[in-house]
């Protein structure tokens, strides 16, 4: 199975194909407007904005699995981030990303690339003492471990990199810019 032969299903309940996308830098991310890193969809805006005609794609994922932090129905989680932070890239239906329900591309985008750490600095360090009281085998699994984890795949559709949630967003930025 490659990256082209994933499906999901839009917030209006149409399925989009990944092949739609053949050709394009492709950045994955599950999102949520409650939570700490919901300000990430400042930067990811503005990456779509610099980037889209260039070949940039995002695929939008909401996602509830991280302490309920994505509440309402796909048109109030579209609405707050269309009024807040003037997204323009499309979301899709909210979904989970771990568990027997996950769906199949963020299963496969697992598989491609697994949790490589937070990285350094304060965020990282209160990510892993949480994470740590939930489960102390987390940094040995691929699981997504919060909301705003970002996949990055190429033109070609391989999975170039993994960016946890406090990754710093001009890190993202550099690589999507790399491979555009």
């Amino acid at each position: 199975m490659s990256f082209y032969d994933l499906t999901v299903e839009a917030a209006d309940g149409s399925k989009v194909s990944m092949a739609d996308f053949r050709g394009k830098v492709v950045l994955v991310v599950n999102t949520a407007t409650g939570c700490g890193f919901t300000p990430h969809y400042e930067p990811l805006e503005s990456m779509y904005e610099k980037y889209h005609g260039k070949g940039l794609e995002i695929v939008d994922i909401p996602c509830n699995q991280f302490k309920g932090q994505a509440p309402g129905t796909d048109e109030e989680i579209h609405a707050f981030c269309t009024l807040k932070y003037h997204t323009q890239f499309p979301q899709m239906k909210k979904s989970d990303v771990n568990g027997e329900n996950a769906i199949e591309l963020f299963t496969w985008l697992k598989g491609q690339k697994g949790f490589e750490g937070f990285g350094k600095g304060v965020a990282a360090m209160a990510m892993s003492a949480m994470l740590r009281s939930l489960d102390k085998n987390y940094k040995n699994n691929p699981d997504i471990k919060w909301n705003f984890t970002k996949f990055i795949v190429d033109r070609e559709g391989n999975v170039v990199a993994r960016f946890e949630p406090t990754a710093d967003m001009k890190k993202v930025e550099e690589c999507v810019a790399s491979l555009l």
